[in-house]
């Protein structure tokens, strides 16, 4: 295996890069299938326009392996057992003041509340404290997501900022939510958490 491939393995799950496979996966997941529960939850928060699969390649094609690179991932495909089951990534709100957003998506809900997305979440929070030079790492989502935000708080992360009555879903009004955990909050609760294990 080439040392600059990312292979990271949690407890339940691996994150690894994502490659040609996992991207017709992640659009038959997107526009085929027929559990496609997860659209509910993330956004844009409405019905996608459907497009070709060449289209979406054409979209998705800076998530694809970089095996042999340096090159900080900003999407990798979460995989157990085996199979890919969703994928983690960020992207940037603000590049001038290093301010990022990271996400989660779980495709088959056979494997949600099954702890997964918290495995997943909480790797996928470190490597970006262990990668990129951020004070940081947050998420937003809406107050209708409770299944995120409850995610967000098991690793740690609080409510930084609520903004009411600011997304529409199925014609109903939410809030914003803005949760988020700063490096030395989130060192800190590495080291609580060697403690314990330690114990």
């Amino acid at each position: 295996m080439d040392h600059k491939e990312i292979y990271l393995i949690g407890k339940k799950v691996v994150l690894r890069d994502i490659t040609l496979d996992d991207i017709k996966t992640i659009y038959h997941n997107t526009y085929l299938a027929n559990d496609r529960e997860h659209l509910k939850w993330n956004a844009p928060y409405q019905e996608i326009e459907p497009i070709s699969f060449d289209e979406y390649l054409t979209k998705e094609k800076d998530s694809l392996n970089k095996t042999g690179t340096d090159k900080i991932r900003s999407k990798l495909a979460i995989e157990v057992d085996g199979r890919l089951i969703g994928r983690v990534s960020w992207y940037w709100v603000d590049e001038t003041t290093n301010w990022l957003c990271n996400g989660l998506v779980i495709f088959d809900s056979n494997y949600w509340s099954g702890g997964y997305g918290t495995d997943a979440f909480d790797l996928w929070t470190d490597y970006i404290f262990c990668h990129m030079d951020v004070a940081r790492v947050g998420i937003s989502t809406w107050s209708g997501n409770e299944r995120m935000i409850r995610l967000a708080q098991r690793i740690g992360m609080i409510e930084e900022g609520r903004i009411r009555k600011a997304r529409i879903v199925n014609g109903e009004y939410f809030d914003s939510i803005k949760m988020g955990i700063l490096r030395e909050e989130w060192e800190q609760r590495k080291m609580d958490l060697s403690h314990v294990v330690k114990e």
